[in-house]
């Protein structure tokens, strides 16, 4: 049962973005993406910039990886790397469209003398990566089904020294963990059952009994695809419901309108990747 009106405590982030300079739907690897549909470029930036500065005026500190030609997905800087503990545990990405992103995020993280560990099997980095720091002694939740391979949760405990508990995504709308699943704080997440295996159901229902339960209409909204101070709960706009239930759990929601960016298979979280020293 989640506890109502608790005080809930806002603890200082520090995100990496990229900026949609070069956004694009030019291809589809996900089910969100329609070629088809043409996408307001400038809008895609004005939307982008809004949340850039959401997490500024909340008190956060925002670096940015610089966008590169051809390589249209990159504003989801999400799915690069998953860093805890200041090691960063490189992407290594399934579809050949993002292979390069890679690339241009451990250049970033060695440029700057973060402890880079280099992977052998596929995984998009925060996009199945999710990691509370004080469940159950600093928990990773790793997600598997469309993109990143089960030996890459594995190989992420050992590079980290967490434990790395696997969740089995069985809807492809849901193609990545962070459209499915998102941390609102150290101990607790938000998650719609509906992405998941009937027994990854029953160990996330396990794990976190008071989790927030989106509905249908949210999580195909991708309001789970939020990022959360603790107090803080930047999300989606059309989310509404979750919004009410976040609210209603003592969390203060802070929409935003990402509709440009939506159209690639993504929102709030999928551009914001969080730097751990």
């Amino acid at each position: 049962m989640v506890i109502v009106n608790q005080q809930r405590v806002p603890r200082k982030r520090t995100y990496l973005m990229c900026s949609p300079e070069h956004f694009a739907v030019e291809y589809a690897i996900n089910p969100w993406m329609d070629v088809t549909a043409a996408v307001d470029a400038e809008l895609a930036v004005k939307q982008w910039d809004r949340l850039r500065e959401t997490l500024v005026g909340l008190g956060h500190d925002v670096r940015l990886l610089s966008p590169q030609p051809g390589l249209p997905d990159m504003v989801y800087a999400a799915n690069g790397a998953f860093v805890v503990g200041g090691t960063v545990y490189g992407a290594q990405f399934k579809h050949a469209q993002r292979t390069a992103e890679a690339a241009v995020h451990r250049a970033f993280y060695q440029s700057r003398g973060w402890h880079f560990i280099a992977p052998t099997v596929t995984n998009e980095g925060e996009g199945d990566f999710v990691y509370l720091p004080a469940a159950h002694g600093g928990l990773v939740l790793a997600g598997h089904g469309f993109r990143t391979e089960p030996a890459a949760h594995a190989e992420a405990q050992e590079a980290l020294g967490r434990p790395v508990v696997s969740v089995r995504l069985v809807d492809p709308r849901f193609y990545h963990l962070d459209v499915a699943l998102a941390s609102i704080d150290d101990s607790n997440i938000a998650y719609y059952p509906g992405a998941f295996s009937a027994a990854s159901q029953q160990v996330l229902a396990r794990l976190f009994p008071d989790a927030i339960v989106a509905d249908d209409a949210d999580a195909l909204a991708f309001g789970l695809n939020l990022v959360s101070d603790g107090r803080n709960v930047v999300l989606n706009s059309e989310a509404t419901g979750l919004a009410d239930k976040l609210a209603a759990a003592g969390y203060q929601p802070v929409p935003v309108a990402l509709a440009e960016l939506r159209k690639g298979g993504g929102s709030v979280k999928c551009c914001i990747a969080e730097l751990r020293p």
